[in-house]
C-alpha cells in the first residue's frame, strides 16, 4: 500500500464535531473520516493558501471539467457543463430545492430508514415527510422496494418531490439500475420531481460500481436533481463544497435561481481547488482507500459472527457506515446507545433517527484506523455482554 491508513491522527482539540466527546470516549457516529485526506488535495490547498490573498472566487473551467472527467471515467455517464452548478454542499442544494420546488404544506417523500438530516430539510421549510419504509428481510439482512405501494404513494397527489439516497445511507445499499428505471418512472408519470443524493458513490466496495440516476433511463435524466461531491469520498466536509447536475434546462434553471436565492452557490477560496485536485488527482488514494475500508468491514463481520450472536450486520456494498441490527435484544435504539456510552465510551449513532425501521439499529461509521475499529467491536461485546447478566 502507498498511503498509510493505519496511522490513528488525533483530531481531539481541532474543533471536530466528531470528536467533541469525554476523554476515554471513542466516537464512531457522525459520517467523517479519521484518515487525512488525499495528498495531492493538502498539496491543492497548500498552494492557494500560501498564496495569501482570499478574495471572492469564480468557478473555473478546470472545475467543471474535474466533474465531468471523474463522472465519465468513473462512473459511465458525461455531464454537459451547462449541467453542473456549484454549491456549498448537498443538505444546502436539498433545502434550497425543498423551497423551491415545492409550496409549504405539501408531501416530501424519502425512503426509510433514511439519513437524518433529510427530514430537517423536509420540516424546516413547512414541508411534510412522507416516509416509505422499504421491506426488510430480517433474515436475509436485505432491504427492498414494494413497487407497488410506492406507485400508490407517489400518485398521492400532495406529494410533489422525493429525496433518493444512492447509495443508502444508513443500510449502505446500492440500487441497481432496473430499480432506479423504475423509481423514475412512477415518480416520471406521477409529476414528481426526484433530487438523487450520490454524495457517498465513490464509497462502493472494491470492484463494485454504482449507476447514477441520471444514467438509468430517459425519464430519470429529465426529472432529477443530482447531488455530488467530493466530501465524503476525500474527507473534506469541512470546506462546503458540492455540485447538482441538473440535465433538464427548465428544472436546472429553478435550481440555479433556487440556490443563488438562497445565496449557497458561491465558493469559498479553498472549495473549488480541493474539489478540481480530488477528482483529477486523488483516484489512487480512493481505490487504496477502498480497500481499506473494505477490510475493516470484513474485520466487523468475523468479530460480529464470533462474538456477537444477537447482533446482525446488514450486508452493505458501498460507504463507510454499518447498519447493526440488536432487536433481539428487546430495547430501543436511544436506550442501547446510552446504555454502551455510558459504560464503555463507545458512541454509536441511534437508529431510530433515521425514521421508520431504524428503532432497535445502530450505526457503526468504520472510516477509521483498524485499532480503531478493533477498540469499537471490544468495547460494543464488553457493553453487549453486560445486558446478558441483567
Amino acid at each position: 500500500m502507498t498511503y498509510d491508513f493505519d496511522n490513528a491522527l488525533s483530531r481531539r482539540h481541532t474543533d471536530s464535531l466528531k470528536w467533541d466527546v469525554g476523554s476515554g470516549e471513542l466516537p464512531m457516529w457522525v459520517a467523517d473520516m479519521d484518515f487525512p485526506t488525499a495528498p495531492p488535495v493538502i498539496e491543492a490547498l497548500k498552494k492557494r493558501a500560501e498564496h495569501g490573498v482570499f478574495g471572492y472566487n469564480i468557478i473555473p473551467d478546470e472545475w467543471y471539467g474535474a466533474y465531468i472527467g471523474w463522472w465519465k471515467d468513473r462512473h459511465g455517464i458525461e455531464y454537459r457543463r451547462e449541467e453542473l452548478i456549484f454549491a456549498t454542499g448537498v443538505i444546502p442544494i436539498i433545502s434550497s430545492c425543498v423551497r423551491k420546488l415545492t409550496t409549504a404544506g405539501e408531501n416530501v417523500l424519502i425512503m426509510t430508514p433514511v439519513y437524518n438530516i433529510f427530514f430537517n430539510c423536509i420540516r424546516n421549510n413547512g414541508r411534510n415527510v412522507a416516509e416509505f419504509p422499504l421491506d426488510y428481510d430480517r433474515e436475509s439482512g436485505g432491504y427492498s422496494i414494494d413497487f407497488d405501494a410506492l406507485g400508490k404513494a407517489l400518485a398521492d397527489p400532495q406529494t410533489s418531490l422525493m429525496i433518493l439516497c444512492d447509495p443508502h445511507n444508513p443500510i449502505g445499499k446500492i440500487w441497481d439500475r432496473e430499480t432506479l428505471a423504475k423509481i423514475g418512472e412512477q415518480a416520471y408519470d406521477n409529476g414528481v420531481t426526484v433530487i438523487s443524493d450520490e454524495i457517498h458513490c465513490d464509497l462502493t466496495d472494491p470492484d463494485i460500481g454504482y449507476v447514477p440516476f441520471a444514467a438509468a433511463s430517459e425519464k430519470c435524466r429529465d426529472n432529477c436533481v443530482v447531488c455530488m461531491a467530493p466530501t465524503k469520498a476525500f474527507n473534506i466536509a469541512g470546506l462546503q463544497t458540492a455540485c447538482a447536475a441538473v440535465p433538464n434546462t427548465r428544472l436546472r434553471h429553478k435550481v440555479w435561481r433556487a440556490l443563488n436565492t438562497d445565496e449557497v452557490a458561491e465558493p469559498n477560496s479553498f472549495a473549488v481547488t480541493a474539489a478540481i485536485a480530488a477528482f483529477t488527482e486523488g483516484g489512487e488514494w480512493l481505490d487504496e482507500l477502498r480497500s481499506y475500508i473494505y477490510r475493516n468491514k470484513l474485520q466487523v463481520g468475523e468479530f460480529v459472527r464470533r462474538e456477537l450472536p444477537r447482533v446482525r450486520l446488514i450486508p452493505s456494498q458501498a460507504t463507510y457506515l454499518l447498519w447493526l441490527d440488536l432487536t433481539d435484544y428487546g430495547m430501543s435504539s436511544k436506550a442501547l446507545q446510552k446504555h454502551i456510552r455510558e459504560s464503555t465510551g463507545l458512541y454509536l449513532s441511534d437508529g431510530s433517527i433515521y425514521g421508520k425501521g431504524g428503532e432497535g439499529f445502530l450505526r457503526m461509521n468504520i472510516g477509521c484506523p483498524l485499532a480503531y475499529v478493533d477498540d469499537g467491536l471490544n468495547r460494543l461485546k464488553k457493553a453487549l455482554d453486560a445486558l446478558e447478566h441483567v
